[in-house]
């Protein structure tokens, strides 16, 4: 979180290992490049407050916090405790991005909006901005939209005012306070600056400005070099006032020789900031929600969604059974489920999602599923299968049992465009039934079931069809699947089978090596490094064992043998082969675009890359020691269902990123890497399984702010073509079924674009935090062509309590000396209020070794807290953080001096900072008593 960009949504890549110490030579650019970057900035002060929450957490759970190195994987594995198995950093440096990706598109997409940049002085402007994103934030965290959350991002404001030249040293406390306003501002016709002919002036401010501590920012002149008489511009090449008078700019982005001493200035003030901000959040949400935020916690999500026709009584029981199975046998183990989703589905009903971390409160949903209606076929598969895509987190793997075809196959371009975006796996279990016969249903199950096999191999899952008898023997694959270190070396589907072998490396941090191959009437040989060979015949063999069970073969490998493995396929039936594994060493990537301007960077894309240009993509490695042990030898886009393969140039960029281009880009492609691990001399292969292609058309949409309860909320999108021109299908979709409408075509030219608005209307009863999904496509004329953009909204009702609790010291008792501190206590006594009426929701110690107690009681109708605060004499400080209902903290500090000698001289109680509005650890009054 960081105040020189935030609280909007967009999106851009650009994972990065941060050092957990602000450099003095970073520079305020977007994301990506080969300077440092607004990552950067942010990434730094993130990552030092994970690393204090992790060193309390480890602390109140008893045990060390050590980290054995400086990598992100080895604070994850200190984090954790050491006891739990094997820890990726994969899920971590993804919620991670999901915050640093917000920079980029606000660059890109806002780059005329001053509010977003505190450019022309838009502070007013700016502020409300940020207020209304601290409160989207604190709303999503309580209604557990993590994601959601993480989202709300961006905005400049140290490097663009002028509170550097000031002389502050300190964040500036008013930017996040909500129940305050930006003072002291420089009135609209107030000349700022004085004229810099070089552009490269150390400190252009007027005296006045600079004497009366005025507050201004520079005007940004993208396109037209008119500005007001006498302000300050914001300077650069892409800023066209900077030429006229007064010339130059005060804009602090980069550092110079001229200005580095501000640069480095409003560095540090911007990473402070981001600190108390975060500060902020980890006390309202407490430390351990604030690492599942951070992407802390254990990684697994299960999630499934399932059939309760009458016809899925068995399917029920065997879903059962492998949900408490896995909940038994991985409790207190790294693969234990952080979180537990569950989406039945019936016809015509489909949902509610359901959504736990406790595992028993799982095990009593499912166990309260019971099969019954659902007499017609097929049923709301997909309705359902879009709620858990949309409820789990991104690169989940998701279960579906089903024994009918989907009757809402018209979603199926939704899903995949969910899928895509995600990057979540979706598995299939198929059972056979009668039902279907009975209705006419034709007896070739894969017609049937054909929409599932589309989706299973577009997230790179499994379509697996058995009978319901048998589906007990097929379940192993979710155990398989369900842990936190799983990776895919390969994965291939052809529709019509051919002698043809299959290359797969495995290396030294593998284990539990398993193919799974579906199909019918298979025929293969499975062959090791060192030349042994096992025909599919053999079920128990020298290489492995196979399990087969209705269209699935699982072999599970012996001992892993290091080097290059082939299978042999020489079946001509339809067939997808998968070989997974559990290793730390993975990596992370998004298909970016390069944009120019002030802050010139690299745009996460959302939706397909566009065609007729190069790919470019954004990875990062991740392994136990860090990716500083990892060698990327090559980067590939190859097809799933096909031959091509297409190699990649890498550069390698700042903060661990490596951008790769790819030239020529197959028609449909997943991303498989080579590399190799030097710190066991051992190479290795590792495959992405969501499949992704190139369109014509881009479609672009974007959310600036959250909606309101019962109020439209209406958004601009453009679609744009370098295809055909004609009429172009939108369609338009939102997961929680809110009120909506769209423009539903656009007639667009070759090389056009056209412009369409969608809105929503929340229910007027919608609880603040929630997150809504609405997912766009545009189609081009004949089915040609598509592409989607997928955006999460959020819905916060509008905050009337902004005043944070206050507290009251009423007595103070004990005597301290330096002499007997360890053998003699102090009490504090406060009283504790929240003035607007929402109520004490939380105190706590932030900072002190003494025991905190409270009581409630009733004053005039305002509910008050009386606290006991007690410590030992050599614990003198302590800081009490209050928080009230609505996310308010208030915070009161109290230091007790000891006297020098064996008795009590005096004794003095400093009060500091009692209120604070919603953000900032700041110190307002001081109090004493003799």
């Amino acid at each position: 979180m960081k105040l020189d960009k935030m609280m909007m949504k967009s999106s851009v890549s650009a994972v990065a290992l941060m050092a957990l110490v602000v450099s003095s030579a970073q520079a305020f650019l977007s994301v990506g490049g080969n300077g440092n970057t607004h990552v950067t900035i942010s990434g730094n002060a993130i990552m030092t407050k994970i690393y204090e929450v992790c060193k309390a957490v480890a602390k109140s759970e008893g045990r060390e916090f050590e980290p054995t190195g400086s990598s992100v994987e080895e604070l994850l594995r200190a984090c954790m405790g050491t006891a739990t198995g094997e820890v990726s950093g994969a899920k971590l440096l993804t919620a991670l991005n999901q915050i640093y990706m917000q920079n980029g598109l606000v660059d890109r997409d806002f780059i005329s909006s001053a509010p977003h940049h505190f450019n022309n002085e838009a502070f007013s402007e700016g502020h409300n901005l940020i207020i209304q994103g601290i409160a989207a934030v604190k709303a999503n965290v309580h209604a557990d939209n993590l994601q959601s959350a993480r989202e709300i991002l961006g905005r400049d404001f140290y490097s663009h005012s002028n509170w550097a030249e000031l002389g502050y040293k300190s964040p500036y406390p008013n930017l996040i306070r909500p129940d305050l306003t930006i003072e002291n501002t420089a009135d609209h016709k107030m000349p700022t600056c004085s004229d810099c002919a070089s552009g490269q002036c150390p400190n252009s401010l007027l005296p006045a400005i600079l004497n009366g501590k005025f507050l201004t920012s520079g005007y940004m002149g993208l396109f037209s070099s008119v500005k007001p008489q006498g302000k300050c511009s914001h300077g650069g090449d892409a800023d066209l006032s900077s030429t006229q008078n007064p010339r130059g700019g005060i804009s602090k982005d980069e550092s110079h020789s001229y200005n580095s001493d501000l640069h480095n200035t409003a560095v540090n003030l911007a990473a402070n900031a981001t600190l108390e901000l975060l500060e902020d959040i980890r006390v309202v949400i407490g430390d351990k929600e604030y690492l599942r935020l951070m992407g802390i916690a254990s990684s697994v999500v299960l999630a499934f969604v399932i059939d309760t026709t009458g016809s899925m009584v068995y399917d029920i029981v065997e879903a059962k059974r492998v949900a408490y199975n896995i909940i038994d046998s991985k409790k207190g183990t790294q693969d234990e489920p952080s979180e537990y989703i569950l989406v039945p589905f019936n016809d015509p009903e489909f949902g509610p999602l359901i959504r736990t971390r406790d595992p028993d409160a799982m095990k009593s949903k499912i166990s309260n599923l019971k099969a019954n209606g659902g007499g017609d076929l097929p049923e709301m598969c997909l309705s359902a299968l879009q709620l858990a895509l949309v409820g789990a987190p991104s690169s989940s793997q998701i279960y579906v049992f089903t024994d009918a075809p989907a009757k809402d196959v018209g979603l199926q371009k939704t899903i995949i465009s969910l899928i895509r975006s995600t990057k979540s796996t979706v598995s299939f279990f198929m059972t056979s039934t009668t039902r279907r016969r009975k209705r006419g249903i034709t007896a070739e199950p894969r017609k049937n079931f054909q929409v599932y096999y589309d989706v299973a191999l577009a997230s790179g899952g499994q379509a697996i069809e058995v009978s319901k008898s048998s589906l007990s023997q097929a379940t192993d694959i979710i155990v398989d699947t369900s842990t936190s270190v799983l990776v895919t070396i390969l994965q291939r589907s052809r529709s019509l089978g051919h002698a043809e072998s299959f290359p797969f490396l495995l290396d030294e941090s593998v284990s539990n090596a398993t193919v799974y191959i579906t199909g019918n009437g298979l025929a293969y040989t499975l062959r090791s490094p060192s030349g042994l060979s096992q025909s599919s015949t053999v079920l128990n063999g020298i290489l492995g064992t196979i399990h087969k069970v209705g269209n699935l073969e699982r072999i599970q490998l012996n001992g892993n043998e290091k080097g290059l493995w082939h299978i042999d396929m020489t079946s001509t039936k339809p067939y997808s082969i998968k070989i997974s594994s559990q290793s730390t060493i993975t990596f992370i990537y998004d298909f970016v675009e390069e944009f120019k301007g002030p802050h010139p960077g690299y745009a996460v894309i959302d939706g397909h890359p566009p065609a007729g240009f190069p790919a470019k993509l954004l990875l990062t490695l991740t392994g136990e020691k860090g990716p500083e042990v990892l060698e990327v030898q090559e980067v590939s886009l190859v097809e799933v269902s096909g031959l091509t393969v297409s190699k990649g140039t890498t550069e390698k960029m700042t903060n661990g990123n490596i951008l790769v281009t790819v030239t020529e880009v197959p028609e449909e492609f997943v991303v498989l890497l080579k590399g190799k691990d030097m710190a066991s001399n051992s190479l290795f292969q590792r495959q992405t399984t969501t499949q992704r292609s190139q369109s014509k058309l881009t479609i672009k949409v974007m959310a600036d702010g959250s909606m309101l309860p019962g109020q439209e909320f209406q958004l601009n999108f453009t679609v744009t073509t370098k295809g055909t021109g004609g009429v172009y299908t939108i369609r338009a979709n939102n997961d929680k079924d809110f009120k909506m409408e769209h423009t539903s075509k656009l007639t667009l030219e070759s090389g056009g674009s056209a412009q369409g608005k969608v809105s929503l209307t929340p229910p007027v009863d919608t609880v603040s935090g929630t997150d809504v999904t609405l997912t766009l496509e545009a189609e081009a004329p004949g089915e040609t062509d598509s592409n989607f953009a997928v955006l999460r909204l959020s819905v916060v009702s509008k905050a009337t309590d902004l005043t944070p609790p206050e507290c009251k010291m009423f007595d103070v008792q004990g005597h301290c000396s330096s002499s007997s501190c360890s053998s003699s206590i102090w009490e504090l006594y406060i009283n504790i209020t929240d003035g607007r009426g929402s109520g004490i929701e939380s105190i706590t110690v932030q900072q002190g070794s003494g025991t905190f107690t409270q009581n409630e009681v009733e004053d005039g109708g305002v509910t008050m807290v009386m606290g006991h605060y007690e410590a030992l004499c050599c614990s003198p400080f302590v800081t009490l953080t209050s928080v009230d209902k609505v996310g308010n903290v208030g915070r009161c500090s109290f230091k007790i001096e000891i006297s020098a000698g064996s008795a009590l001289v005096s004794m003095t109680l400093l009060l500091w900072a009692c209120l604070l509005a919603s953000t900032l650890n700041l110190l307002c009054d001081t109090f004493s008593l003799k």
